[in-house]
């Protein structure tokens, strides 16, 4: 069923393949890949909702579409040397189709972002909880070697007084 492969190559250590693929992927990293995953049919929805309802296209599409056509065209006009020209808006249909897509691209990039705060968050907490056990083991061996130390010193101020005992008689 399950062959056991050289990891490395040659005659080097042999290991289980399975164990090495299921510590490589972490179940978080693919229930992020999931959630990424629908993010872009649900910015489509997004998009089409937002193409449907006037309420959702006057407020939330048109403003920043006009915004992005106004800085997207200013720009384009410093870079080709025309300071002074006056920029028309978009018409309402155009302004709504691109307000639809950067809402769309801002949910997909919003969904992106948060993946990526989840996971460093969940890095930082293993790797806190991996600290703190290192820190817990330190402790522990350091009480030890303390315990061991006093131990050390009781037997060899046992062996002294049996010492002299035995020079006494």
């Amino acid at each position: 069923m399950w062959e056991r492969r050289s990891v490395t190559g040659g005659g080097a250590p042999v290991c289980d393949v399975r164990k090495m693929v299921v510590g490589a992927f972490p179940i978080a990293k693919l229930l992020y890949l999931g959630i990424r995953q629908i993010s872009k049919p649900l910015a489509n929805r997004i998009k089409a909702g937002a193409r449907r309802s006037e309420f959702f296209r006057t407020y939330v599409c048109l403003p920043p579409a006009q915004m992005y056509h106004w800085v997207e065209m200013r720009t384009k006009m410093r870079i080709m040397g025309f300071r002074g020209a006056a920029i028309k808006p978009l018409n309402e249909e155009m302004a709504a189709e691109l307000g639809a897509e950067l809402l769309g691209e801002a949910t997909i990039f919003l969904i992106g972002g948060a993946c990526m705060v989840a996971e460093y968050s969940r890095q930082a907490t293993n790797s806190r909880r991996k600290e703190e056990e290192l820190e817990a083991r330190l402790s522990t061996m350091e009480a030890e070697m303390a315990r061991l130390g006093l131990l050390t010193d009781e037997l060899d101020a046992r062996a002294r007084a049996a010492e002299r005992q035995l020079l006494a008689k």
